[in-house]
């Protein structure tokens, strides 16, 4: 839905550009740090120090005077630096909310300490080593392997930075960097520049109702993790740094230093060591929490608006993509179905029950699923059920013993406090009310960061009505005054906030609000939005223990666990399709996978021309849909003849590769690993794709290299050293031996995709529905280095009753298959292992079709046995086929052997069960 703070963004993007992004104060005036004056083992196997302030000072408020210290290698490649006030507890992320291991409580010493400690000490892990100077006290984190410093907080004269600050409101540190690492992260922003950061542009997190098409400022979720890529040697080593901190920042990258400005909290560093991109977030999202299994239709396509008015428009909606043949699965609300916009409500008029009803039976028989959106602000109005149930339950923020009285879509209302385990409760009931009113597939919760449409203390004016009704609906109409009495309103250190440095409270709850247990706002607000996702994923797990599935704008360390995301109020312009892939790869990194932006743009109506290339992006985000604003003419699929023939092109594709976009969830459940991913996750030892912004692969080795540029009809595409087939015409390849650009055609309709070597890729037919698609025959692309003479390629492949709440297997009703092939010695063969295979057999599923590419020479394939039996004594009618590969790059040009692609049809293999295949190849010109 529409920004409130887009007209303020949009009017302060030129102050934006000429207000210095730099602090009030150097970090050189602040203090001379702290000294370490003792420190030792824990219990619990990690080390406790304590620090002492060196020279008080005033600047941003009082230093805390003894701070606590806390190392431990929590596991062989993750260590943990704590810094805290060693008297009194901080506030921290909750525990509750982000389960971690707790450090020791604060305001005791623990045994007896070393008085005075040696200059400098270290302390080991299997991966990673913790070393201290103490006067003044800094630290650093070395990798084991090479030694090479991979943060280090000691200042000097020609550092840049200076030492360590940490004050109730305003805490400071800094890290020196190599010239030549490769930063990833700190989001949630618009990167203009592509994923990698660039020195000196603005990195602030905060969670903001701020229009995504605002570059370069903080956007609806807080992530203050960074991936750092470090080429040693030609050899590439990856690790990441997690502070977990849910206060305002600002972070400074200058290239060769970091600098965190934060306004309150404690220092919770996480180093974790790789060192690969994938260990990398392996490794951060056992610590977060593994991304959410997403059930299998949530991978099809998804057409929503705001602005469907009544439940006629979306029966044709449905009805009009069924006619264009363009592939569509689920449909959604926005707020329209409500009565007067507010949740958990229908509206009698526009939708009513009854036919409400029957339209979704319709849909749900045909495999078809219905989300709708919901916003935290409940309306305050006395016959509401929702607003009376919420009230007597005591669950709102409260400012001054009230509950918080603000303005979003119904007008006035109030804030639920989902950090009180009786709201928790009180909204799991409300979804199971709705789900009974209406039986929704999925919730998606907006406006969560949270927006307000007014800012400080408000009353409901007397005499007038508020909203009107008329006009946009986002201009506060509540009497209001500001608030800025205390220093968690108007704090000493003022965050870059919209890029403007605006006051933290404004168009949101008051940050001296409190939460449950007298928790502030001021602490609080950027988790909100997480903590509404814990609460609706409990809810909707409760109903009717299906899988959940939860759409939400703000995000925060760990929201992967429990949602997808899409990013935000995007602009249907060009850039913003650029950008659009630098989100979604930032996504994957911070254990969001499931991730896409809106299709053709949310406002204002893109050109034909436009929607043509971002349905040819968009089919090949993880989450896939078309949204757009209220205001803006009608933009589905089917709306231009040619965006329906590049939808049916670009989404016919995308079904047919469910079954490996499946898998990758399930991959990204196991371990973290992204579905979209940064090309230099496949090819970290390639420099050249480090900076990668305008390509992207699906899992390790689909790559897909669009079109992002007006009026183009050819694209030029990096393809990293190997052999590279393409999707839509197996017979082309390219050839890159160590690494090239290449200019490829790409006419309107036409979407480059391309599979790497040594790869299985399971597909199956396609179809309009993924419940269609997934019960048809599978075939298998194999991929060798094309012309090689030996290869190996393997594939896996994940399939379950997909609305069971946990993916795994051990249930019964999940199969996991690894396949492999292998080509040497003139015999190509290809076999499987099958874990638990019951369940693929159940569904009778078959493979009809191996297509094997890159095969040296030109001859035949004969022999053909399966399960070691010959083909023709089988009595089935297999056909098998042959052709030559052509090359836009490749080994013509190297002099080389001609390859071709050999494919095998009319099979009826079992999924379910091992398998093993081969035949001979009748090589001409082999050596």
């Amino acid at each position: 839905m529409d920004s409130p703070k887009t007209v303020f963004s949009c009017l302060s993007l030129l102050l934006a550009l000429i207000l210095c992004f730099s602090p009030t104060h150097s970090s050189n005036t602040i203090g001379k740090g702290y000294r370490l004056i003792s420190i030792e083992e824990s219990p619990d196997g990690g080390f406790i120090g304590y620090l002492q302030v060196k020279q008080k000072n005033k600047i941003y408020g009082s230093d805390i005077t003894t701070l606590r210290l806390y190392v431990k290698h929590e596991t062989d490649n993750r260590l943990r630096v704590h810094i805290t006030d060693a008297k009194k507890q901080r506030w921290e992320v909750p525990y509750n909310l982000l389960p971690r291991d707790q450090p020791p409580p604060v305001g005791k010493a623990i045994g007896k300490s070393r008085k005075t400690p040696i200059t400098v000490q270290e302390i080991s892990g299997s991966e990673l080593t913790f070393s201290y100077t103490a006067d003044p006290f800094s630290f650093a984190v070395k990798r084991r392997s090479n030694g090479q410093t991979l943060f280090n907080t000691s200042s000097s004269s020609n550092s840049g930075f200076g030492e360590m600050v940490f004050k109730d409101q305003y805490l400071e540190i800094s890290t020196s960097l190599p010239k030549d690492a490769s930063l990833y992260g700190l989001g949630e922003n618009s990167q203009a520049n592509g994923i990698k950061l660039v020195p000196n542009e603005p990195y602030t997190l905060y969670t903001e109702d701020v229009s995504a098409i605002n570059l370069n400022t903080d956007l609806y979720g807080s992530h203050p993790v960074y991936m750092d890529l470090r080429n040693v040697g030609g050899k590439p080593y990856a690790h990441a740094v997690l502070l977990l901190n849910s206060n305002g920042m600002d972070v400074f990258y200058r290239g060769t230093s970091l600098t965190y400005k934060v306004i309150g909290g404690v220092f919770d560093f996480y180093f974790v060591a790789g060192p690969s991109p994938l260990d990398v977030v392996d490794q951060y999202t056992s610590l977060i929490g593994r991304p959410a299994p997403m059930p299998y239709w949530s991978l099809g396509f998804h057409q929503c608006r705001w602005g469907y008015r009544n439940l006629s428009v979306i029966e044709d909606v449905v009805d009009s993509y069924q006619k264009a043949k363009i592939p569509l699965d689920v449909i959604w609300n926005d707020d329209d179905h409500m009565d007067a916009k507010k949740d958990f409500t229908l509206s009698p008029i526009s939708y009513p029950r009854a036919k409400l009803l029957n339209f979704l039976d319709k849909i749900h028989k045909m495999g078809m699923k219905y989300v709708v959106i919901n916003d935290p602000g409940i309306g305050v109005n006395s016959s509401y059920g929702v607003y009376q149930r919420g009230m007597a339950n005591d669950v709102f923020i409260k400012y001054e013993g009230k509950p918080f009285l603000a303005q979003v879509w119904p007008g006035a209302v109030h804030f639920p406090d989902f950090l009180n385990p009786k709201t928790v409760a009180w909204w799991g009931e409300e979804i199971r009310r709705f789900h009974e009113l209406v039986p929704i597939d999925g919730l998606w919760i907006d406006m969560n960061e949270v927006s307000n449409f007014c800012t400080g203390l408000c009353t409901i004016p007397k005499g007038k009505k508020c909203p009107t009704g008329e006009g946009p609906g986002w201009i506060c109409c509540l009497d209001c005054k500001n608030i800025t009495k205390t220093r968690w309103d108007d704090p000493p250190y003022k965050i870059n906030a919209t890029g403007v440095q605006a006051p933290i409270g404004f168009k949101t709850i008051a940050t001296s609000a409190l939460h449950y247990n007298g928790v502030r706002e001021y602490d609080a607000h950027s988790i909100y939005g997480f903590s509404e996702t814990v609460a609706t994923h409990k809810g909707l797990l409760s109903i009717e223990g299906k899988r959940p599935f939860i759409l939400s704008r703000s995000t925060f360390v760990g929201s992967g666990k429990y949602a997808a995301h899409w990013t935000g109020d995007n602009q249907g312009t060009w850039q913003s399709l650029q950008v659009s892939i630098s989100t979604m790869l930032n996504f994957g990194i911070f254990g969001v996978p499931m991730v896409g932006a809106d299709i053709c743009g949310f406002y204002p109506q893109p050109t034909e021309e436009l929607c043509n290339r971002w349905i040819e992006v968009g089919a090949f985000y993880p989450f896939s849909r078309d949204h757009a604003n209220y205001y803006s003419p009608r933009q589905e699929l089917y709306q231009w003849d040619t965006v329906a023939n590049s939808a049916r092109n670009a989404l016919g594709m995308r079904y047919k590769i469910l079954p490996y976009l499946y898998t990758l969830n399930y991959e990204a459940h196991m371990t973290g690993a992204p579905i979209a991913r940064p090309l230099f996750f496949s090819f970290p030892e390639y420099t050249e794709c480090y900076a990668s912004s305008r390509q992207f692969l699906l899992g390790s080795s689909l790559m897909i290299s669009p079109v992002l540029e007006q009026g183009k009809t050819e694209v030029e595409a990096l393809f990293p050293p190997g052999s590279w087939y393409h999707m839509f015409d197996m017979t082309q390849a390219v050839v890159s031996k160590n690494g090239k650009r290449v200019t490829l055609p790409a006419p309107l309709n036409f979407v480059n995709v391309h599979l790497y070597q040594n790869t299985i890729l399971p597909m199956q037919q396609g179809g309009l529905i993924s419940k269609e698609a997934r019960t048809t025959p599978f075939d298998l692309v194999i991929t060798f280095p094309a012309g090689a003479s030996e290869g190996y390629a393997t594939g896996k492949l994940y399939l379950d009753e997909d609305e069971l709440p946990e993916m795994k297997l051990g249930n019964g009703q999940s199969t996991y298959v690894d396949f492999y092939a292998s080509v040497g010695n003139g015999t190509v063969k290809m076999w499987s292992q099958v874990k638990e295979g019951k369940f693929a057999l159940s569904k009778g599923w078959v493979i009809e079709k191996v297509s094997v590419l890159g095969l040296r020479g030109g001859g035949q394939a004969s022999e053909v046995e399966i399960n070691g039996s010959p083909v023709a004594n089988e009595g089935k009618k297999i056909e098998v086929s042959s052709k030559e590969h052509t090359y836009v790059v490749g080994l013509e040009e190297e002099g080389e052997n001609k390859s071709v692609m050999v494919e095998v049809k009319g099979l009826e293999i079992l999924v379910g069960k091992d398998f093993n295949m081969s035949w001979k190849m009748g090589i001409s010109g082999a050596n």
